[in-house]
């Protein structure tokens, strides 16, 4: 953090009460009053523990609280950083799913993508701005020109399909969808080892843009239909 020691917002000592809980709390708090980013790092493990009168133990539970919830992370010999904002008032609603069978895994994911990425792409298609359509159009090329370069874009094609989700301009379409997205990141990258994984529906990213600049719902979802029928048939094809 770049602010002065003197500028920071003060961190209380807490009563004696559910010290972990008391703690997340804290924590959340001062997030929010230092307008903590992405990215800022987050008072040592000493200060904190100085600061609320708790426990090494306390503080580390604290911190692995939110570390299950995609709110910080702990870099080795660099300290805790914060990935999202979050403040007392923030819901968190974690995934979970059991991947031991990945076939079966993605098709349960699919099935509720399916209702919220058309959602999505409708209602994108509603509210979008101008400047929303020149980010989506700059992801879509980025995407075409990897996808035609080496026959795949998995990065391009998330940033792509964020993009859209933020053109929702409802947060909840980004971090559901993100966050299903980030659960099978490996399998994503190389998808049952096969380069080829659902480039069919790679024309597709381009009609579903097209169908959002016209302002038109239906098409939207049409699209996007289209792009996730292919993702299933490619599931279940090379998962045999």
């Amino acid at each position: 953090m770049k602010a002065n020691r003197s500028d920071r917002p003060v961190i209380r000592p807490l009563p004696v009460m559910d010290r972990a809980r008391q703690v997340t709390d804290a924590l959340a708090d001062y997030v929010e009053e230092a307008r903590l980013k992405a990215g800022d790092r987050l008072p040592a493990e000493r200060e904190l523990m100085t600061a609320l009168a708790v426990g090494r133990s306390t503080i580390r539970e604290a911190i692995r609280h939110f570390q299950a919830l995609g709110v910080i992370e702990t870099r080795k010999g660099s300290g805790t950083y914060l990935l999202k904002p979050v403040s007392r008032a923030t819901i968190h609603m974690p995934l979970s799913l059991d991947t031991v069978h990945l076939r079966d895994a993605l098709l349960q994911t699919l099935e509720v993508r399916r209702g919220i990425e058309c959602e999505a792409g409708m209602v994108a298609a509603r509210r979008r701005t101008s400047t929303d359509l020149v980010v989506i159009e700059e992801k879509l090329d980025a995407m075409e020109r990897v996808h035609l370069e080496k026959g795949t874009s998995g990065p391009e094609d998330l940033a792509f399909h964020l993009a859209v989700y933020d053109a929702t301009h409802n947060p909840l379409f980004r971090q559901l969808l993100e966050q299903m997205r980030e659960t099978f990141e490996r399998f994503w990258e190389h998808p049952f080892d096969r380069q080829d994984f659902a480039r069919r529906s790679f024309p597709f990213h381009r009609t579903l843009f097209n169908a959002i600049a016209a302002g038109d719902p239906e098409a939207a979802r049409a699209e996007t239909l289209k792009i996730l029928d292919i993702v299933e048939e490619d599931i279940k094809e090379m998962s045999k």
